[in-house]
């Protein structure tokens, strides 16, 4: 029989559940993991993050944030022009359903107001939020999965601005930084962190609120941006308890063409109504 560490004289066949050393009755600590020596009892478990459980870079946020900065740059310089940056890219239902743009799915996502005052604010708002949250995500669930979750999210968040006002021109990031919202809900519940605790889930609300008690601002963008970026999530925690990364990845795209197809079918039927 073992000894108690502490006790040298005394046996036991119970070790400390988290050191493994022997423990006599008298050093046993009761904790829901199990018997714990007085010095492990008295350990705090450090707090889970999604930022201390890195494995990676966050090439893809400096590249997707590099995108938009140019593109907004591109709207500043051929601002008032026939052809503008803004004018080709923007979404607008009317256009994809009468000219056929469906470019205009993807790009309207990557453009902000072409000006110094409200369009500053609206790209610094949505880079600064893009670049927190990309932190977050990017190292834990790699570069692939990243990419996949912020273009389903943008094609998602298109479809809910053009499902809830079709004849608006619509552009900004949201759509798609709202899914990334979604997506660090779930996948800080799935490692066992509160969102809120953690600041996602009072950010989400924050910006739900503010989304609807502002005008000129795509409540379809953000709220289908916000549910593709947690579908795609979830989806990947399915192909992740599987054991197959592409399962989930392949569910993600089927998504988004999903959504690519949602939204040219409801433009075709606009414009035969």
């Amino acid at each position: 029989m073992e000894t108690c560490y502490r006790h040298p004289n005394r046996e036991t066949g119970v070790s400390c559940s988290s050191c493994g050393r022997p423990i006599c009755p008298d050093c046993m600590t009761p904790t829901p993991v199990g018997m714990r020596c007085p010095e492990c009892s008295r350990q705090r478990t450090p707090v889970r993050t999604l930022q201390n459980i890195r494995r990676g870079g966050v090439e893809v946020t400096r590249i997707l944030i590099a995108i938009n900065v140019i593109a907004w740059v591109g709207e500043l310089a051929s601002s008032g022009t026939a052809n503008s940056v803004f004018a080709r890219g923007a979404l607008n239902g009317d256009l994809i359903a009468i000219g056929h743009d469906y470019w205009r799915l993807i790009t309207g996502g990557f453009l902000h107001y072409p000006n110094i005052g409200v369009g500053l604010f609206h790209i610094g708002f949505n880079m600064y939020l893009l670049w927190y949250l990309g932190n977050m995500l990017e190292p834990a669930l790699g570069s692939v999965r990243f990419t996949v979750i912020y273009f389903v999210s943008l094609l998602c968040g298109s479809f809910g601005a053009l499902l809830l006002n079709f004849h608006a021109t619509t552009v900004g990031a949201s759509g798609a930084v709202f899914g990334l919202m979604g997506a660090a809900f779930f996948e800080l519940r799935a490692r066992g962190i509160d969102p809120f605790q953690a600041g996602i889930g009072w950010l989400i609300v924050i910006n739900l609120i503010f989304s609807f008690a502002v005008s000129n601002i795509s409540i379809g963008g953000h709220i289908g941006g916000l549910i593709g970026g947690s579908l795609c999530a979830l989806a990947l925690q399915v192909g992740d308890r599987q054991r197959s990364r592409l399962l989930g990845v392949g569910a993600c795209v089927v998504l988004g063409v999903a959504a690519i197809a949602a939204s040219i079918a409801f433009a075709n039927s606009q414009s035969l109504a």
